[in-house]
């Protein structure tokens, strides 16, 4: 097999990093980013709080103008896979199809997924574009600022985005998706001072009518400007594993201040990571 070698590899072609990248290559350090394609920043169809650009971008321009600016000053960029990570003596071995890339350090930025609400590929990618469907409110909470607002959860995770969602508007409910709510007394007590309304499960269908999205539920169909899904997520720290570094509970790998691991020269950033 071919085996090229790098200073970097970055593992991950996000914002995260893309970022990395752009500052690693100005650094005349020589830097490969894996990516497969499928990240979670090229489904935003306007993002407003990307400094930089008042009237707002799209994911998928805002990556690609990344992109550019990284292969500007050197790094060069692979859509692919790294299948497996491996330590050497004289630092990594990644596996990327019929390849075998080594670097004295690597850079994971795989990024999590999110948990989807059980619907339709067409219909969720179709809400998504719409915003009818919003995964973060700390990206977005201020585009549905006054507007009426579904949260679709339950228990402490659920019952912490809709009151953080209740400082963008007053008229928000908390969904449960599967059944009863099971949420703890204190945050029932939290939610009802909030005013934010419960809604037991299931949540039996979705569909998109005048420019709502509309969650029938077994006691009724509610109509909503933008429903967001509070799952959870799949957090992509495999590679992190398979080498030894500490990951947390939550599933997140384990970084410090300078987004070092606990194993020398493997770093992680972005959403994947824990800040100690």
């Amino acid at each position: 097999m071919v085996r090229d070698a790098f200073d970097c590899l970055v593992i991950g072609g996000g914002p995260a990093g893309l970022t990395a990248a752009i500052y690693l290559a100005r650094f005349h350090l020589s830097v490969l980013v894996v990516d497969r394609g499928k990240g979670r920043a090229r489904s935003i169809p306007l993002t407003h709080n990307h400094a930089g650009f008042p009237n707002g971008i799209t994911g998928d321009a805002l990556i690609d103008r990344m992109l550019e600016q990284a292969c500007k000053f050197g790094a060069a960029v692979r859509e692919d896979e790294v299948t497996e990570l491996r330590m050497t003596e004289y630092g990594f071995s990644a596996s990327v199809a019929d390849k075998v890339i080594s670097a004295r350090a690597v850079l994971l930025a795989t990024g999590v997924s999110n948990k989807r609400p059980d619907m339709p590929t067409a219909l969720h990618d179709t809400a998504v574009a719409q915003n009818l469907l919003r995964y973060c409110p700390v990206c977005d909470g201020y585009e549905v600022t006054d507007k009426r607002v579904g949260v679709l959860g339950s228990g402490q995770h659920g019952a912490r985005e809709a009151l953080f969602l209740r400082s963008f508007t007053r008229d928000v409910s908390l969904i449960a998706p599967y059944a009863a709510h099971c949420l703890a007394a204190k945050d029932r007590a939290a939610l009802a001072l909030a005013g934010v309304a419960l809604m037991d499960g299931p949540a039996l269908n979705y569909a998109i009518e005048k420019e709502k999205m509309l969650v029938a539920t077994a006691t009724g169909a509610l109509g909503f400007d933008a429903v967001y899904p509070a799952l959870g997520s799949t957090i992509h720290g495999d590679l992190a594993r398979a080498v030894g570094a500490d990951i947390a509970d939550s599933g997140c790998i384990k970084v410090d201040a300078h987004q070092r691991t606990s194993v020398a020269g493997l770093y992680a950033a972005g959403n994947v990571v824990l800040w100690l």
